[in-house]
């Protein structure tokens, strides 16, 4: 709980020392967030922006977020209008910045995934019982599936009662899935508490060296948020643009998207579970 503690305490001296950027009421500030290399989701985000000026009839301005919290922050000092973010910073930023989602991640024809706990095959782990004493890696403090989801699952079964520490001899941040996956792989930790998505990180012939052993409860996916006060008409296009992406002949441009199969629309409401849970460790005051 030190780790959420600490965040929580960040994000709070943030949103009280930062002011307001003003924005061309003609322009739309997009934040992504970089799960892997930020020139690469840079290159990645191009077409998708040139996208949404011809269909919204706006300029869009975007930037790369290398953590989740600046995602958060972005919206809380409203310099991005929207953000591509996963459930657990949605939380926060609706809790400390009024922001609402409009639409949600669809893969592998579900809007909503799994944490896995990821082990090597050779390792004799079996159980998340057999991780007392071992190392783990998770994302960013803030992640929903990179690290509250892992830790909730420890924490039900009565493995962890306050601090991962309590249980785990050392844990680490990795910073992305990937890293996660393969800090794994080369043998740098015992385990890894991350979403299920990761294992596609890998490449086909190193897979057969990772092994689950364990899942989450299922959390709802990745989403897109709007800050507070953003302009209704403005969403209503932004929501309509990128929900066309699911068919027609700009479909291809999901790809660049982080690759989702499409987007379906949700509210506050789809992310109470993760509320919960989030108030249940401390995240939300």
């Amino acid at each position: 709980m030190k780790h959420l503690a600490l965040i929580t305490l960040t994000l709070l001296t943030a949103f009280a020392s930062v002011g307001y950027a003003h924005a061309d009421s003609n322009e739309i500030r997009i934040a992504f967030i970089a799960y892997q290399n930020p020139e690469q989701v840079i290159e990645d985000v191009k077409p998708v922006i040139a996208y949404l000026e011809k269909e919204t009839g706006m300029k869009v301005k975007y930037n790369v977020a290398t953590n989740y919290t600046g995602i958060v922050e972005a919206l809380r000092n409203k310099t991005a209008d929207m953000g591509f973010m996963g459930p657990l910073q949605y939380v926060m930023a609706h809790h400390y910045a009024g922001a609402t989602p409009i639409l949600g991640e669809v893969y592998q024809g579900k809007p909503e995934y799994v944490s896995r706990i990821f082990v090597r095959k050779d390792s004799g782990i079996k159980t998340i019982q057999d991780l007392k004493a071992k190392s783990i890696a998770f994302t960013d403090p803030i992640s929903s599936s990179g690290y509250l989801y892992p830790l909730e699952l420890f924490r039900s079964s009565g493995l962890v009662k306050k601090d991962a520490s309590e249980f785990f001899k050392r844990t680490y941040f990795a910073g992305g899935d990937e890293q996660a996956i393969r800090a794994v792989l080369n043998g740098f930790v015992d385990a890894a508490g991350i979403g299920q998505f990761a294992y596609n990180l890998l490449r086909p012939e190193e897979r057969s060296e990772i092994i689950t052993i364990a899942d989450s409860a299922p959390l709802p996916s990745h989403c897109v948020v709007l800050r507070e006060g953003f302009s209704p008409s403005m969403a209503k296009k932004l929501k309509k643009a990128l929900l066309a992406l699911n068919e027609g002949p700009n479909k291809h441009l999901l790809q660049n998207l982080y690759g989702v199969d499409g987007y379906v629309p949700v509210t506050n409401e789809t992310y109470a579970g993760v509320e919960k849970v989030a108030r249940s460790h401390g995240l939300l005051r």
